[in-house]
């Protein structure tokens, strides 16, 4: 399975310190967990979203991420937030398995992936593969809108 993340390029390694630091959307602080994306688009919505305030303010060094990963992920429940809290802080804290799946609210054909560095399994995950990665490249107009238009 191709994970992805959007991230600066100090923070690519997949140990959870910030999450662990600051919380996550369904990890309360004090927990390591790594949030990832089973999409591209995904991951750059999710930093979109959350992480930026205002196109103009994003970090030039950002990555766009990915790693191969050889595990099916659990399936946490589609359901209230609080919910999905209490199944993350189970799962966690059991590590029964590598990898959770919850159903983006971002974008809901795809899922946030978390990953457990506590887990057995998890010195195995290779490295993020990493490309330079910038908001205004991609979110520019096109050239040849106008043309289209006409």
């Amino acid at each position: 399975m191709k994970l992805w993340r959007l991230t600066r390029a100090p923070y690519v390694a997949l140990d959870g310190k910030g999450a662990e630091l600051h919380g996550a959307r369904y990890a309360p602080p004090g927990r390591p967990v790594v949030s990832l994306a089973s999409e591209a688009g995904l991951a750059v919505l999710v930093a979109l979203r959350y992480h930026l305030p205002a196109l103009d303010e994003a970090p030039e060094d950002l990555v766009l991420g990915w790693t191969e990963v050889d595990a099916v992920p659990l399936r946490i429940p589609d359901t209230e937030d609080d919910a999905v809290r209490h199944h993350i802080g189970e799962w966690l804290e059991s590590r029964r398995s590598l990898l959770a799946a919850i159903r983006s609210k971002v974008l809901p054909e795809a899922d946030v992936i978390y990953l457990n560095p506590h887990h057995p399994d998890a010195g195995s995950i290779p490295p993020l593969t990493t490309r330079p990665f910038n908001f205004a490249e991609c979110l520019h107009r096109p050239p040849m809108l106008d043309a289209f238009r006409g």
